[in-house]
């Protein structure tokens, strides 16, 4: 792995890692988050497409494209929704580990990634140290059955929302379009996604999401989420560093996601908890760099 590669494997570190805690710190309903954000990275993807002079995909290309943004749109809908649950410092590392079996299992076993059975073994066993990482930061040393069932309810929800993760990460590996041609339609499907989510609300009785202000202060959590999306798509492509080891780069912001969601959005540990937290923290950092040295 070349220096620029790394480089841009490591830019979802910054985007990923601030966007949770500036939507959560911002607020609102998940349909205010979800339709400001995708708001924000279609902004963020025209002005890229414009300043580049992409052409504009189509095809089989532009249609794996939206229904990729389509599935990241509706994954992150559960997610805010967790974010209420419990909090994005015990969500996201629930979410990491799902998105890493997900997304890293498809890259090796369908797209080739991880070649050679030490290599594979290797990663097999860093996706365990992953996973063993994502459970410690979410132990309470105090056993409360209420915080405990309603974990239980967030490791489903986000369960069910890994298959939106997964089409995101995935469909635009089922065509040759590369990632920064990818970018923009699936800007598009997410914000299709995120309209249609909220029309159904408003149909429901809800307050329409569109007329309402705090929807539209979060264009600004949408450009951090554009940030590591469109870098993530890059480092993702089979030049780069590959889908398996760029998504397990990218969900290196599961660290800052959690620190920050501890220090700036009141989401307290204990000191053991915290002790545990970085722990697996650190396994997680770990696991992360045996996969960049396979």
């Amino acid at each position: 792995m070349n220096a620029t590669a790394l480089l841009i494997g490591l830019g979802p570190l910054l985007g990923w890692g601030l966007y949770p805690t500036i939507a959560s710190k911002i607020g609102g309903r998940p349909v205010n988050q979800i339709l400001g954000s995708t708001l924000g990275t279609l902004i963020f993807a025209l002005v890229l497409a414009l300043i580049q002079g992409l052409a504009f995909p189509t095809g089989t290309d532009l249609v794996f494209s939206i229904i990729s943004g389509i599935g990241w749109a509706s994954a992150q809908i559960v997610t805010f929704k967790v974010f209420g649950m419990v909090g994005s410092s015990r969500a996201m590392p629930i979410t990491t580990a799902f998105q890493l079996l997900g997304a890293s299992l498809w890259g090796v076993f369908a797209l080739g990634d991880w070649p050679g059975n030490t290599a594979k073994i290797l990663g097999a066993l860093a996706l365990i140290f992953i996973i063993i990482g994502a459970t410690l930061t979410v132990w309470a040393e105090k056993k409360d059955s209420g915080n405990r069932q309603m974990l239980r309810r967030a490791v489903l929800w986000l369960a069910v929302g890994e298959l939106g993760y997964w089409a995101y990460s995935a469909a635009p590996q089922a065509t040759n379009i590369d990632g920064v041609h990818a970018f923009l339609p699936q800007a598009i499907g997410m914000l299709l996604a995120s309209v249609v989510y909220a029309i159904f609300l408003s149909l429901r009785g809800e307050k329409a999401a569109i007329t309402e202000s705090i929807s539209y202060k979060h264009i600004f959590s949408g450009f951090f989420f554009a940030f590591a999306a469109l870098t993530y798509l890059i480092s993702a492509q089979p030049d780069m560093n590959g889908l398996a080891t760029g998504f397990i780069l990218s969900q290196t912001s599961v660290v800052l996601a959690t620190l920050t969601g501890i220090w700036f959005l009141a989401q307290k540990k204990t000191r053991r908890e915290m002790q545990v937290t970085v722990l697996g923290l650190i396994l997680i950092l770990g696991a992360a760099t045996v996969t960049v040295l396979i």
